[in-house]
């Protein structure tokens, strides 16, 4: 299925199955930048102007959660939900096999370091060109940027936090070419640091529940969940 746009109140959104295959689709085209969305991230972006534009802005915005695949299935496009973390794997894994130049931005020092270690051991081939963590004073970021872009990275993937990232990468200066996603907390569940939630809960669509037991700090961010339901119902 090709990707179709489309909105989820009012939030642009791609509806495909293959995300993979959109994303790689995008890179050849000149790249861009790839937004995982889901019911969270979509009520920031109605109440924070700047990440709603960020998102408007992107070149793909995927799928990732179970709420923005049901609104999505209430407009009759009936899609898979795309997590964020998996495309952002299977991206180092096609990078590695076509000589991508990969950069990483973001998380802990400590993090950032064992994924150095660890990600070319785990991907053969990988080039890590590009590795700085998200712990910098203001002051660094616009040395730090253009490091980062003078070495011409095929695959940026950022992972600063909702709506950091996301208004990282769009306001990026002289920010060309490649592929650019941020990854939430992609960082720490491949350091080691934070583990994903089982598959059964992945497919009873309620790995909300599992972060929010690993940190139950976010339970006012969740209450994004039940206001986003009720505005996709009045709203559809």
């Amino acid at each position: 299925m090709a990707a179709k746009a489309t909105d989820v109140l009012g939030v642009p959104v791609h509806a495909c199955d293959d995300v993979l295959a959109a994303a790689l689709h995008l890179a050849q085209r000149g790249g861009g930048q790839i937004v995982t969305l889901n019911a969270e991230m979509t009520m920031a972006a109605r109440a924070q102007p700047e990440l709603g534009r960020a998102i408007a802005a992107a070149q793909l915005v995927i799928p990732d959660g179970a709420g923005v695949v049901w609104a999505l299935a209430r407009q009759g496009l009936r899609v898979r939900r795309s997590p964020g973390i998996e495309l952002a794997w299977h991206l180092l894994e096609h990078a590695a096999v076509a000589g991508w130049r990969v950069a990483l931005v973001g998380a802990s020092p400590a993090v950032m370091e064992r994924l150095q270690q660890d990600l070319p051991q785990r991907i053969p081939g990988l080039q890590l060109v590009f590795c700085v963590h998200g712990y910098q004073p203001p002051e660094a970021w616009p040395d730090l940027e253009q490091q980062l872009l003078a070495c011409q990275p095929h695959l940026v993937l950022v992972a600063l936090g909702v709506p950091r990232q996301e208004t990282w990468i769009a306001d990026c200066p002289g920010r060309s070419g490649g592929l650019w996603m941020g990854v939430g907390g992609s960082f720490d569940v491949w350091a080691g640091v934070k583990k994903r939630a089982p598959r059964w809960m992945g497919a009873l669509q309620i790995e909300w529940l599992y972060r929010l037991v690993q940190e139950p700090s976010r339970w006012r961010r969740m209450l994004a969940l039940p206001a986003f339901a009720w505005q996709v119902l009045r709203e559809g």
